[in-house]
């Protein structure tokens, strides 16, 4: 008898979209009357005329989300390429032996430290997709020091996402919608770094009891039934004690560092969070995209690779990611069938007729649930943020709660379902590049949901008390 197997990403997206598609056939379709800048307006919900996507617009809306998201799908295929000459240069095997030797005994000192590190990323510019690039660095390195795919993926994917969680001053979620909500940046900054330390601590402590314990004993991991699992599309999982450090590998070492780093400041807004002696480059997917091919080229070129070799490995490279960029138009693809059909302002309206006339604790706990369920719907913070707090502000007045709490609920639901939901192209990708099933995710990290949701509940509910 044959076990059943869980569907691929690809299969879990599709069968979303399809349901997706067959709920505009049932719920009612329906929009807000809007402002000159596009904000909905609070009590000015109609129906409109039902717009059914049948199954043609299923088929379609893959691609159309993919057309959505190219940039984004670009960016990915571009650092597959840069990866791809790295590869040819043999400088990051070379990296991974010199870094494995150096912490033999003390591996386990790369989950707090890496985790911290994505962690400020998180909560200071929203980093997401751009995590996308750090997967394929950082599985090797985690699979030859004896944890498995899941722990690394945990380290960039939980470390980001605890930042992203107790958002401090992240643009493009506390930031835009404390516009919306018509308060500052820095009001409710206390409560949110009180929940960015703390689910920061707890997603610390998981992921080392969960890595130590597999380093330990390997057959307790998840992906125990897989085989050897990790990712051998640019480098090895098993470093090689011959591995030589020359010159030009450490010189292509230092660009690929440095290129990196060129990412990072390229994507934080200073201006934004206060910083005027630093220039704001505000560099998003294109200028992203063009860092890397660039840095790909002069790579190749410091190293002495061919025309050839330099053009070849760019080409398989980015092919070995060519899957994560079709998670990601699918992802999309789920946006663009709820628009589509007119049930986005529809899920956004129960939400306001749900809380109208709640009491403060009352309002805050109901708040959180819906922002779970409308997080899983739009999964772009800064989309969620546009649409909704123009009318959950207003509401929270109404209930006696302060705006810039209902913003960090906002944010804590959000960043909370992001870290699972199949409609986020950030996890989906992450998976898809460690090859980790996405039952077998949900099983790893349901634990830790539950302390992420109970505390962030918890505290958000003794500040309305307090």
């Amino acid at each position: 008898m044959k076990r059943l197997k869980m569907p691929t990403a690809y299969t879990i997206l599709l069968l979303i979209i399809a349901v997706i598609a067959v709920l505009t056939f049932v719920l009612p379709a329906g929009q807000y009357d809007r402002t000159e800048a596009g904000e909905p307006i609070a009590g000015t919900y109609h129906t409109v005329p039902a717009s059914p996507q049948g199954p043609g617009a299923v088929v379609q809306a893959p691609l159309k989300g993919l057309y959505q998201a190219i940039e984004i799908a670009a960016f990915i295929l571009t650092v597959g390429g840069f990866l791809g000459v790295m590869g040819r240069t043999g400088a990051i095997d070379a990296g991974i032996a010199a870094i494995i030797r150096k912490l033999k005994g003390r591996e386990k000192l790369l989950i707090p430290i890496l985790m911290l590190a994505f962690a400020l990323g998180g909560t200071t510019f929203g980093m997401a997709e751009e995590t996308i690039a750090f997967y394929p660095l950082l599985l090797p390195v985690m699979l030859s020091a004896g944890y498995d795919a899941i722990t690394a993926v945990a380290v960039i994917l939980l470390g980001a996402g605890a930042g992203v969680l107790g958002s401090t001053v992240n643009p493009f979620a506390t930031g835009i919608a404390a516009g919306f909500a018509g308060v500052s940046l820095g009001e409710g900054l206390v409560l949110r770094l009180i929940i960015l330390v703390v689910s920061l601590a707890a997603a610390i402590v998981y992921v080392m009891r969960y890595g130590e314990r597999v380093r330990a004993h390997p057959e307790r991991s998840l992906l125990r039934r897989r085989g050897p699992s990790g990712i051998r599309r640019f480098v090895t999982a098993q470093v090689p004690d011959a591995a030589e450090m020359t010159p030009r590998r450490k010189a292509a070492l230092v660009l690929f560092a440095l290129t990196f780093a060129v990412m990072v400041y390229g994507v934080i807004p200073f201006a934004d969070v206060g910083v005027t002696f630093l220039p704001t480059l505000g560099w998003w997917f294109p200028q992203l995209s063009a860092l890397f091919w660039v840095a790909a080229v002069v790579v190749g070129l410091v190293y002495g690779l061919s025309e050839l070799d330099m053009v070849d490995g760019f080409v398989k490279g980015a092919g070995e990611l060519l899957g994560v960029s079709f998670i990601i138009g699918i992802s999309r693809g789920i946006t663009v069938v709820m628009d589509d059909g007119g049930i986005t302002d529809t899920i956004l309206h129960w939400g306001e007729t749900a809380l109208t006339g709640a009491g403060s604790v009352a309002f805050v706990v109901v708040s959180y649930l819906i922002y779970l369920v409308l997080s899983f719907l739009i999964p772009s913070t800064s989309g969620l943020a546009t649409l909704s707090m123009p009318i959950m502000a207003p509401l929270a007045d109404f209930s006696g709660v302060s705006r810039e709490l209902i913003i960090t609920v906002f944010q804590s639901a959000s960043g909370l379902v992001n870290l699972i939901t199949p409609t986020s192209a950030v996890v989906m990708g992450a998976l898809a590049i460690g090859r980790v099933p996405y039952h077998q995710w949900l099983r790893f990290l349901w634990p830790l949901l539950g302390i992420f949701f109970l505390l962030s509940l918890l505290l958000m509910v003794l500040q309305v008390l307090l």
